[in-house]
């Protein structure tokens, strides 16, 4: 073509979508088309996109590392059968309460009627605890008539025929009355994202999981919500408070141990990410495990109208873990809206990763971004040099 030698003009075809192509003429050097073509792939496409053309659902050879899913209603059934079987495990529920054993650190008030002095020894003005008798450190108390008792391990029922039997060499049919006044041998500890962490004593009336979370007051901000963790008898226990909720109350039901240990970790390490063509790119912190994609499209600002690919909504999940299993991507079209009815029931779980793929076109204009003032300075450079040579 007329024109400064070296100089000529090339067509490059871009593909905008699955059916409509661009066709662009560029006037050129040999010198650019060189340099494009060290570039390969990176150029033609440069920012973030994902390529799913060998993906298929299950192991491939050109790529068993990734499965493909199509989120479809069929999907979203699956996975609500799945999370239905989920329940709390049948060993918190069987465990019934006994009645209360005293041990060591508890303080007892014991009453013998008619006998202000074996009941009140510091004087009947004196305050209830002052009064009180402390289980030692062994087990034992010390009562007028009765000695050192070993009362460690008694129901308070047993303790008080124990002390009456005693009594009747000294006193004519005692009537005798015991009491718990300080509970200090049994207790259920309180670890993680609680605002009072105190341990909790266990009393002579039952402790259930709701009533020992609500004393510890949960914080709400910083607590993952669906993983604490009930330690009992050397066993973990996982529990879902959030579904526990919402299950007609569950969480009531379930009755606390002595030495249970409840576990409540915070939410810093449960994060999704969501990347590509959204308005504002974040990281979402998990409270609870209902967190749909719908959601975190909404708190990324949505996709972006003018640079995503409607077709190319993608959840990658299982990225940590490649080493046993392939990640799994799954894909909502959601080029018409009726898409988000099903993106509103699919669960995004911890670690997953939302990325949302360019449109062709936007592909095109970030590539003519990149390669038009590369190729203004070779063909400025070229033009400088053939004028210089002339």
């Amino acid at each position: 073509m007329p024109g400064k030698p070296g100089t000529f003009v090339v067509s490059v075809v871009f593909p905008l979508n699955d059916e409509q192509y661009l066709i662009v003429k560029i006037r050129t050097t040999l010198t650019v088309v060189a340099f494009a073509a060290l570039l390969n792939g990176c150029m033609w496409a440069p920012g973030q996109h994902l390529s799913t053309g060998g993906m298929v659902r299950g192991d491939s050879a050109d790529n068993s590392q990734v499965e493909l899913i199509p989120i479809t209603p069929k999907l979203l059934a699956m996975d609500r059968a799945a999370a239905q079987t989920a329940a709390v495990p049948p060993a918190l529920l069987a465990y019934q309460t006994e009645p209360y054993v005293i041990g060591a650190g508890d303080t007892l008030y014991i009453t013998v009627w008619d006998h202000p002095e074996l009941t009140s020894p510091a004087g009947p003005q004196q305050q209830t605890l002052a009064n009180g008798r402390l289980v030692r450190s062994d087990g034992t108390l010390f009562y007028p008539y009765v000695g050192p008792l070993k009362v460690a391990g008694m129901t308070i029922e047993e303790l008080r025929q124990a002390i009456s039997s005693k009594l009747a060499q000294y006193v004519e049919k005692p009537q005798v009355d015991v009491s718990v006044i300080g509970y200090g041998s049994q207790r259920v500890l309180l670890q993680g994202a609680f605002v009072k962490t105190d341990p909790q004593p266990i009393t002579a009336v039952p402790l259930t999981l709701a009533q020992a979370l609500g004393t510890a007051t949960i914080n709400t901000e910083q607590a993952n919500l669906s993983g604490l963790v009930l330690t009992r008898d050397g066993h973990d226990y996982h529990l879902d408070l959030d579904a526990l909720n919402s299950s007609n109350h569950v969480a009531q039901d379930i009755y606390l141990k002595p030495g249970d240990r409840l576990f409540l970790p915070y939410n810093d390490r449960q994060e999704a990410y969501v990347m590509g063509e959204v308005t504002r790119p974040i990281a979402i912190s998990f409270k609870t495990t209902d967190l749909t994609l719908t959601q975190v499209l909404g708190r990324a600002g949505g996709l972006n109208e003018t640079t995503s690919k409607g077709n190319a909504v993608y959840v990658i999940r299982g990225v940590q873990d490649l080493a046993r299993a392939p990640a799994k991507v799954f894909q909502l079209d959601a080029r018409s809206p009726v898409a988000f009815a099903l993106a509103d029931q699919f669960k995004v779980k911890p670690g997953d990763v939302v990325f949302v793929g360019p449109a062709g076109v936007t592909r095109w204009n970030r590539l003519l971004s990149q390669l038009l003032p590369v190729s203004g300075l070779i063909t400025n450079a070229a033009s400088a040099s053939y004028d210089v040579g002339h």
